[in-house]
């Protein structure tokens, strides 16, 4: 038993005042004569017995009726050493997209809001967070709309995130309880490799469970094959139940253009095609009737018209294997000589390649630096006799690169850098036998360039990243066989490809990429992106011929957007929401370090309720006065 009000214990000295009352009587006897008393003896004996014992019962009942008064206002009490603690609650709601998973009729976060409203008192101060939303220091009243108007997100914290984020909200000088409340479904992607050890946080996990497990998600759409006047475009689609076939349809804005059936294997997988124009814009939608998780029940993806990547190759020696190489489909190439250049085309170009020159003007290697600086990309291919100078000027711009010395010795070309960025994407294994391409002779390099092809002696024969790739040697057919060997298509072709990132099918939400957009942006202009009414401006970079644009928080939906400059609409792109929560895979919260785990809000906080439960006493304290003061009314009274 402990008390509010411990000091006032030091009243029950009080009790010796009845006592000394009782026991030194102030008031003193007469004796009276009187003329026979034989008769009385018997009487005044039995009368000081029963005053005697009157006078005791009265004595430990008012000494009983001061100390349960005493006692009363001491107000003693029962309680948990915990509840006598100051108490700081955190809570983490989960409102990710596998939350919608289905429960009493209603999705797992709706449910888990509804026991909340009934469950948190309404005057406790509490810190409530969410994957995105956070509501600091606050009473239920306050952000109950808030909670009943919560949507689901793409966004899912791992528990080594949930825990530090959690520690924000605590007040770490403050000797108090820290309760955090973990709210989740507890899906495999909140597993933390890190093991949470912070001792003084008292965490709480309430694992909610959905009633039906069953998800059909659709993963992801690709082209398959790209004929001379269609596209086959292939939808990856899983299950997680014994689903034997699903409708999918697909719709080119609103309008439903085809429709089929999935029918999954052994593996829960099913693969289905469609057949679609090659040269029609489509803004795309797929679609399935499930009723697991919504989220993953639609995919967009956008076809536009395909602009084809501008390349120019700059010098007298033959370009034939560039034409072939950059097919008229995908590139606009153009070759010019020296002589001939019209410097003014340089900043419409995407790629330039200096095709065997044997000097490099000083007025050429202005534009280029301008060039590669505006973010077009560059290839240097020496020829068999240079100008040293020349290319050094130009060479110093990248990677301090220069050419040293020329080498007449043959060298085969052994190694490949297959971790390369130039070649990502394009070989299905690392080759390690295959007919080595030659060079009769090369140059020497100084350079802090990654090299991508090397001679067996470890010198390079092609570096570069990040737009400029430098060769060593000359690729003309009487100083190398590089043009004959299955290198060179992957190679120069990744150079192409890689200078104008063409638009993707889709993108996903949160993650960080990079999207060039083919613009001739004037001065002080730039892109948005817009659907509907909500629209953003992304990080951009400008250059002479194109905009890069680099995606990461924004956007917060899924679905197709345009890209414009004011009025100007350039093209399309699809956003859609990772994949990840559909699989339904649960972390075991038996191996999660907690001081409790709970299969019930509601439980939760009836036990944290029990553990700050005060039991006071002093009511039963002030009853017992009052039936000690009956008591001595009685004795009074009756003896």
């Amino acid at each position: 038993m402990q008390f509010k009000h411990p000091e006032l214990l030091w009243a029950l000295f009080l009790l010796l005042i009845p006592i000394f009352i009782h026991l030194f009587q102030l008031r003193r006897f007469q004796k009276t004569p009187f003329t026979n008393v034989k008769f009385l003896k018997k009487v005044v004996s039995e009368s000081r017995r029963s005053n005697s014992l009157k006078k005791w019962l009265l004595l430990i009942t008012r000494m009983l009726l001061m100390a349960a008064m005493i006692l009363a206002f001491a107000q003693p009490f029962f309680a948990e050493k915990s509840a006598l603690q100051d108490k700081e609650t955190v809570i983490y709601l989960d409102d990710s997209f596998s939350m919608q998973a289905k429960t009493n009729n209603s999705t797992l976060l709706e449910d888990a809001i509804q026991n909340l409203v009934q469950s948190i008192p309404d005057d406790q101060v509490f810190s409530l967070f969410t994957n995105e939303k956070v509501f600091k220091e606050v009473r239920l009243q306050n952000i109950q709309n808030d909670l009943l108007q919560l949507a689901h997100t793409s966004k899912q914290l791992t528990l080594e995130e949930v825990y530090l984020k959690a520690n924000t909200f605590f007040d770490q000088e403050k000797n108090s309880v820290k309760n955090l409340l973990v709210i989740s479904d507890f899906q495999q992607v909140m597993a933390s490799v890190k093991e949470d050890t912070a001792q003084s946080i008292q965490k709480h996990l309430v694992r909610l469970s959905a009633e039906d497990l069953e998800n059909v998600s659709l993963d992801s759409v690709y082209m398959s094959t790209i004929a001379s006047d269609n596209i086959e475009l292939t939808t990856l689609i899983s299950s997680n139940s014994d689903t034997e076939s699903t409708a999918v349809s697909l719709f080119n804005e609103e309008r439903l253009i085809a429709k089929t059936a999935a029918t999954f294997n052994t593996n829960k997988l099913a693969r289905v095609s469609f057949t679609l124009p090659k040269n029609e814009v489509i803004k795309g939608k797929i679609e399935i009737s499930d009723t697991g998780l919504l989220y993953d029940n639609q995919l967009f993806f956008n076809i536009d018209a395909k602009e084809k990547i501008k390349a120019l190759a700059i010098g007298n020696a033959k370009s034939n294997f560039l034409k072939r190489i950059f097919s008229p489909d995908e590139f606009e190439f153009k070759s010019a000589i020296l002589n001939n250049l019209n410097y003014s085309d340089l900043n419409e170009q995407t790629l330039i390649i200096l095709n065997e020159l044997e000097r490099i003007p000083n007025a050429l290697a202005t534009s280029i630096k301008s060039f590669t600086e505006n973010g077009g990309y560059l290839v240097i291919i020496p020829a068999s006799e240079i100008d040293l100078t020349s290319y050094s000027q130009l060479l110093s711009n990248y990677y301090a690169t220069a050419y040293t010395q020329k080498v007449n010795t043959e060298r085969n070309i052994t190694d490949i850098s297959f971790s390369h960025p130039l070649y990502r994407n394009v070989f299905d294994k690392n080759v390690a036998n295959f007919q080595y391409p030659k060079v009769a002779q090369y140059f020497r390099l100084r350079t802090n360039a990654p090299a991508i092809l090397s001679f067996q002696d470890s010198q390079p024969f092609l570096v570069g990243s990040e737009g400029v790739y430098i060769f060593t040697a000359s690729l003309s057919t009487e100083n190398s066989n590089f043009k004959n060997s299955p290198l060179i298509v992957p190679t120069i072709y990744s150079m192409g490809i890689n200078s104008l990132r063409l638009p993707e099918l889709y993108h996903s939400l949160g993650n960080d990429q990079k999207v060039d957009i083919v613009a001739q942006l004037p001065k002080d202009h730039i892109l948005k992106v817009s659907q509907g009414e909500y629209e953003f401006i992304p990080q951009q970079r400008t250059a002479a011929n194109k905009v890069s644009m680099y995606f990461g928080e924004s956007p917060v939906k899924d679905g197709i957007f345009g890209v414009f400059d004011k009025e100007n609409f350039y093209q399309n792109l699809s956003f859609n929401y990772p994949r990840d929560e559909s699989k339904l895979v649960y972390v075991d919260v038996a191996n999660v370090n907690a001081s409790s785990r709970n299969e019930s809000i509601t439980s939760l906080f009836q036990q944290l309720q029990s553990d700050n439960t005060i039991n006071a006493l002093w009511k039963w304290f002030v009853i017992l006065a009052v039936l000690f003061m009956l008591i001595e009314v009685l004795i009074q009274k009756y003896l």
